[in-house]
């Protein structure tokens, strides 16, 4: 068994001819360049990108392997360079009880099936080419295609207010929506960790993972896991969200929820904090709030209830998080070190003050420790790091 890297919710910006995928995303978040950038720049061992569905990625994926510079794996996934890419889909769900928006995500092991679940999802939705896009039948239906073609299924970002299973507060329970028997796994997405949601008693039966949800190429691995596997393919991704034959998810890394743009509630029109006691913004004068994460959570937790022992969550800070490191300085110590995933979890404070001032070689390290200040998050605005 070995450890491996793995972030498994990436979106595509654009096609290779231009077209927009992610309407929101990079325009050069392209699949190559998602590709390149997760082998050689981020050190990912295995990617999700979740746009494989638009039938021009297809079309791309199809050249790549065609020039054989992707190999489909026997378990399952397509193998570049040293990241396997495990194609999947975000799909927005919005049922007839009014149970929505919500984002879930869907994985394939090969893709000849990812063509027949686009194939299918086409006739349910109005444009397959864009991703997230609302798909016009119920919760449960989509989980039974997803498992009829052997999927894992996992719902988004559960916790963020908008277009998440929790978010919103329109629902008190996920059975209202879906189908448990046929759930994977379970998206925390930012502004949460596990610490915070595992007193909430009907995730206890499944595995967290966590995500980057990345939009533009700099954001990859903005949150990971490390999984113990034999190798990384879909089969083996499968057998360690249910912690089968000593493949397991090892430990959680996200940023700290203190930094999420969704932790604390706020104003939805000026931004400022509110708390529990106040009915208008003291700033503005509105009514109107975002409620953060941290408020959902406490109001589906039960606090007589432990929790089980899960993996760690690691508080990870990426790079381009950290104050002083620019561009500059990451080329700089990606050409000494190789990947981000190297720097961060591996490179000794000694080795970073040979190559970067030892301020910033400093600031590094205790990000990695945990030791620089956070200004909370909240109404859409990211935290800030903040040196001691």
């Amino acid at each position: 068994m070995k450890q491996y890297f793995a972030d498994l919710h990436i979106h595509i910006g654009r096609t290779e001819t231009g077209k927009p995928v992610k309407i929101t995303g990079s325009r050069n978040l392209t699949l190559k360049n998602i590709l390149e950038t997760a082998s050689s720049r981020k050190g990912l061992d295995m990617i999700g990108i979740i746009d494989c569905h638009s039938p021009e990625v297809i079309e791309e994926m199809e050249a790549l392997i065609d020039k054989g510079e992707m190999q489909e794996l026997d378990d399952g996934g397509l193998q570049f360079k040293t990241t396997t890419l495990i194609p999947g889909s975000e799909i927005e769900i919005y049922d007839s009880n009014c149970h929505g928006p919500i984002h879930v995500l869907a994985y394939f092991p090969t893709l000849s099936i990812m063509a027949e679940f686009s194939k299918w999802m086409g006739s349910n939705l109005k444009n397959i080419q864009l991703s997230s896009q609302r798909i016009y039948c119920d919760g449960v239906t989509l989980q039974r295609k997803v498992k009829e073609l052997g999927g894992i299924f996992i719902p988004a970002h559960v916790f963020t207010p908008f277009k998440s299973l929790y978010g919103k507060g329109v629902i008190s329970s996920l059975t209202e929506v879906f189908d448990p028997s046929m759930i994977d796994a379970i998206e925390l997405g930012l502004s949460s960790d596990t610490e915070m949601v595992n007193r909430i008693r009907e995730l206890e039966p499944f595995t967290f993972v966590t995500n980057s949800d990345a939009h533009s190429l700099g954001k990859l691995a903005r949150e990971y896991q490390k999984i113990q596997l034999e190798k990384p393919s879909f089969e083996e991704l499968k057998l360690a969200l249910y912690e089968n034959e000593g493949r397991i998810i090892i430990e959680n890394y996200g940023l700290n929820p203190l930094l999420g743009k969704y932790h604390s509630t706020a104003c939805a029109h000026c931004g400022e904090p509110i708390t529990k006691e106040m009915t208008i913004c003291p700033t503005c004068g509105s009514s109107q709030f975002v409620k953060g994460v941290s408020s959902r959570i406490q109001e589906l937790s039960d606090l007589s209830y432990k929790g089980k022992k899960r993996p760690n969550y690691i508080h990870q800070v990426p790079l381009d998080f950290i104050p002083g490191v620019g561009p500059k300085t990451i080329e700089r110590l990606l050409h000494a070190f190789g990947t981000e995933m190297n720097i961060l979890h591996n490179t000794s404070l000694t080795d970073l003050e040979g190559i970067v001032p030892k301020k910033i070689a400093q600031t590094i390290d205790q990000a990695r420790k945990g030791e620089l200040f956070i200004e909370v998050g909240g109404g859409g605005v990211y935290g800030r790091i903040k040196q001691k």
